[in-house]
């Protein structure tokens, strides 16, 4: 039996890491996670300014670059760019999204098309991408986001879990096609955190505190609070994880309600 050296299963030092997303949210505090770990980390975003900034703040093992998921040429061209700078790419994080909030018999077309291109085409188009990359190289980690909306959903956001729960099955499937070269995909199923997507509840104290009465620790997650599970699925910590979905939701899919039974 070969013995691991434990007090490095979570370091990701001499590895290469591409955040897509990175200009915010949780797409910017994985990128600070990564890093913090030892990656290189390239911070991508379609607000190259943005992404610039969060590569500034952390520093010398950091470079930005712009990226439209959704455009098959502006992928092809920035993982063209990494490899041919890095000679590689190690880790993927995914995590842009849009989310439409309103009932689906009010739902436009052009609305629908907005939340399925972003959510779940753009998804594919770089997970795609930088698996052909890993699967060359017979090693890599794929971290796409989902949500508690894969799982449950309420009035105004149906548009927004459907494509959710098609990111289960997306990593599902590319786990069982790239796991024979090495290659691991999983999802992070955040419950409510906070971040510009989230702003517009952040406003409205009455929706804002009913998300935060809703799971088992009684508040909101900061974007921040991603960061080690993204960093637990890139490191060989999670070298026999693969297919899997990690709530990362404060228990709100673990508890049935708030009420509290005399027992």
């Amino acid at each position: 039996m070969n013995e691991r050296d434990f007090s490095k299963l979570f370091r990701l030092d001499g590895r290469v890491a591409l955040v897509a997303g990175a200009a915010s949210g949780i797409g910017r505090a994985a990128a600070h996670g990564l890093a913090a770990a030892g990656a290189t980390t390239v911070c991508a975003d379609i607000n190259e300014q943005g992404a610039a900034g969060t590569a500034h703040e952390i520093g010398g093992i950091a470079e930005a670059l712009g990226l439209d998921i959704t455009d098959q040429g502006s992928v092809d061209t920035a993982v063209q760019n990494i490899c041919a700078r890095h000679k590689r790419i190690d880790v993927l994080v995914s995590t842009p999204a849009v989310n439409v909030r309103k009932p689906l018999l009010r739902y436009t077309a052009e609305e629908f098309e907005k939340v399925l291109r972003l959510n779940l085409k753009g998804s594919f188009l770089i997970a795609q991408a930088v698996g052909r990359v890993m699967s060359e190289h017979k090693r890599g980690s794929i971290i796409l986001l989902s949500s508690i909306r894969s799982l449950v959903v309420e009035p105004g956001q149906g548009a927004y879990a459907a494509t959710k729960a098609g990111l289960v099955q997306l990593a599902r499937a590319f786990a069982a096609e790239l796991g024979g070269d090495g290659v691991r995909v999983n999802c992070i199923a955040p419950g409510v955190v906070e971040t510009p997507l989230t702003e517009p509840i952040k406003r409205n104290p009455d929706w804002y505190n009913a998300y935060a009465s809703k799971n088992a620790l009684g508040r909101w997650a900061t974007a921040d609070e991603m960061a080690g599970p993204v960093v637990f699925l890139a490191s060989d910590a999670a070298s026999y994880v693969t297919g899997a979905v990690l709530f990362v939701d404060g228990g709100w899919t673990a508890i049935d309600g708030r009420f509290q039974p005399p027992v």
